[in-house]
């Protein structure tokens, strides 16, 4: 038990690192959640700061959600606290429990009074371990919606809805053997889910059409 939860206070913590706030601070002494968007997030970074300091933060942003399953999570010791009813094996199990938590650590961080940013690069980090092939899949509907319409939050919103879809036809219509699919799949919908809700705002000002669209320059 105690094992268990270790394994997710510390993916929380992970997940709660303020990227895009620290680098704020150490580039130009700003807190980025008072500027642009306000969202502690790489998309914000990248309208404040620019290409190179956004990208930095996105990547490390995926990377928390990465670390939190590929390494916190084998400090599992082999036993749950419960009974294990899902189709994957316990450690695999422990892995996603890890990712959700780093997502919701991003989300809700205790180092920035709970307020953080909207979860996208972590869950990629995160679900691109567990689901690799369907997350690639998402991730090329983001780019294509966000190069279509300059929308990020649209490209975010899309692909969080895209991919349990992609998840279901592959496995039904395309007769692809998803490993542990049953299971694989409420986990995929919670962190979707997850996803849209922090981007509540966003749905809200891309209905009145104010959203901001993200400027592309040329190099």
């Amino acid at each position: 038990m105690w094992n268990l939860i270790l394994i997710l206070v510390l993916s929380y913590l992970v997940g709660s690192i303020p990227t895009s706030i620290i680098v704020s601070k150490l580039v130009k002494g700003i807190d980025i959640r008072e500027h642009g968007s306000g969202n502690a997030g790489g998309t914000n970074t990248i309208r404040v700061l620019g290409w190179k300091y956004g990208i930095f933060v996105i990547l490390f942003d995926a990377f928390k959600g990465a670390f939190a399953v590929v390494v916190i999570a084998r400090l599992f010791g082999g036993n749950l606290p419960f009974s294990n009813q899902t189709p994957f094996d316990n450690f695999t199990l422990v892995q996603i429990l890890a990712g959700l938590a780093a997502v919701m650590g991003h989300v809700w961080t205790i180092f920035a009074g709970f307020k953080g940013g909207k979860g996208i690069a972590t869950a990629l980090g995160f679900l691109v371990t567990i689901v690799t092939v369907d997350m690639l899949i998402a991730v090329a509907i983001f780019f294509i919606v966000v190069l279509a319409t300059k929308y990020v939050s649209l490209g975010s919103i899309t692909a969080a809805i895209a991919l349990p879809l992609i998840i279901i036809i592959r496995e039904n219509v395309f007769g692809v053997d998803i490993p542990g699919y049953y299971t694989i799949l409420p986990f995929v919908i919670l962190t979707s889910a997850l996803v849209i809700y922090t981007h509540r705002k966003n749905i809200e000002r891309l209905l009145k059409g104010k959203e901001n669209k993200i400027k592309i320059k040329k190099s």
